[in-house]
């Protein structure tokens, strides 16, 4: 499995490289381009896209969206991502948005797009800001930004993908690539903790344990986190984050899944992906366990084990052969089967939690902090 930490093997100087086309010689601060751009997106872009029609519907000015050539909306309208070309030169300060830009771009597309009821459907929001952020990064990337912005922009992206791969789990691949969203948040999650190293940050421990939560069973993170300083090794979400860790690593789904009911939603977020298989492996052991042709467990209980309502442990029993009658289970080593991905709905069965939290009607879901 790909993780955070197998991306940070790349240096700073091939990911210059993959997303700008050029390595800076790392001597030549001076050659380093500063953006002067104030805007979300430049004007020479703006005009280029109006003029092609090529406006996002969520970047367009209210009343010309029937338009033929509808009109932008300066203040929605956001740099889109394009691919580094052959004699183009993406280094230009006027197509550069500073950090303080940067910042207000992303706060932008997390904090009011991404968290909007006006902007619909929700795969949608999640394309639109998806490539936006991924714009910003490129921007950061030529322009080498560091320090508190740079932090502040990875730490709210790094929200907005765990969220989207909680929430769009289980969509049509044509709607949302879950590979396509792995790659880029372990990317950020490794820019993150690269920076987290140059110096003491407010957040440092959320997402340290939210960077364990999502690699579940990578060595190199659970030796990244016990390498980290006392203060942050000792913080509360880091040491649940290394609870679920150690429970994970000793195939114990009973531990796991109790813990996991101790995670706040972000963390939830983080770990959801790997709840189904801790689930497959709870049923596993028990039908070995617990197999007797007189079995009769009572479902309640399993359904609190397994942390789902009871009608979703039920169906998730059936799934793998474990058979259910009435308020009873039987279990049979015999009779459990590996299931097949087009049997198991995963979004269906990672409901931990309300149904208003399900769906993200709240903002401060994404970007609030722990």
């Amino acid at each position: 499995m790909s993780s955070a930490w197998s991306h940070s093997r790349r240096s700073r100087g091939h990911r210059q490289k993959e997303q700008t086309g050029v390595i800076q010689d790392p001597k030549a601060e001076a050659s380093v381009p500063r953006g002067s751009c104030m805007t979300m997106c430049p004007a020479y872009e703006l005009r280029q896209r109006e003029a092609q029609s090529r406006l996002h519907k969520f970047e367009m000015l209210p009343g010309t969206e029937r338009d033929r050539l509808p009109r932008a909306d300066v203040s929605r309208a956001v740099k889109e991502y394009s691919r580094p070309a052959a004699g183009k030169d993406s280094t230009r300060a006027s197509d550069l948005r500073p950090p303080s830009v940067l910042l207000k771009t992303v706060s932008y597309l997390v904090d009011e797009v991404a968290t909007s009821s006006a902007f619909q459907p929700w795969t949608e929001v999640y394309s639109f800001v998806f490539d936006r952020l991924r714009s910003v990064r490129q921007d950061m990337i030529i322009q080498r930004v560091s320090g508190p912005d740079c932090v502040a922009v990875l730490e709210k992206s790094v929200r907005f993908l765990l969220y989207s791969s909680y929430r769009l789990c289980g969509q049509p691949l044509q709607l949302y690539d879950p590979r396509i969203n792995d790659t880029h948040l372990q990317e950020s999650l490794s820019w993150l903790l690269e920076s987290y190293s140059e110096g003491k940050h407010q957040h440092q421990q959320e997402f340290q344990a939210l960077a364990l939560l999502y690699n579940l069973g990578s060595a190199q993170a659970v030796q990244h986190v016990l390498a980290l300083p006392e203060r942050i090794r000792s913080s509360p979400a880091v040491r649940l984050a290394l609870a679920v860790s150690r429970a994970h690593m000793e195939r114990n789904p009973v531990r796991l899944l109790r813990l996991a009911q101790r995670l706040d939603f972000m963390q939830v977020c983080a770990v959801h992906r790997h709840l189904l298989p801790c689930r497959r492996d709870l049923l596993l052991l028990y039908s070995h366990g617990h197999s007797s042709r007189n079995c009769r467990y009572p479902l309640q209980r399993l359904a609190q084990l397994l942390c789902l309502k009871e009608v979703l442990a039920a169906e998730l029993c059936t799934v793998y052969g474990v058979k259910v009658t009435g308020d009873w289970v039987n279990f049979s080593k015999s009779s459990f089967t590996e299931a097949s991905s087009a049997d198991l709905q995963c979004r269906h069965m990672h409901e931990p939690l309300d149904h208003e939290h399900w769906n993200g009607s709240s903002g401060s879901l994404i970007h609030a902090c722990a």
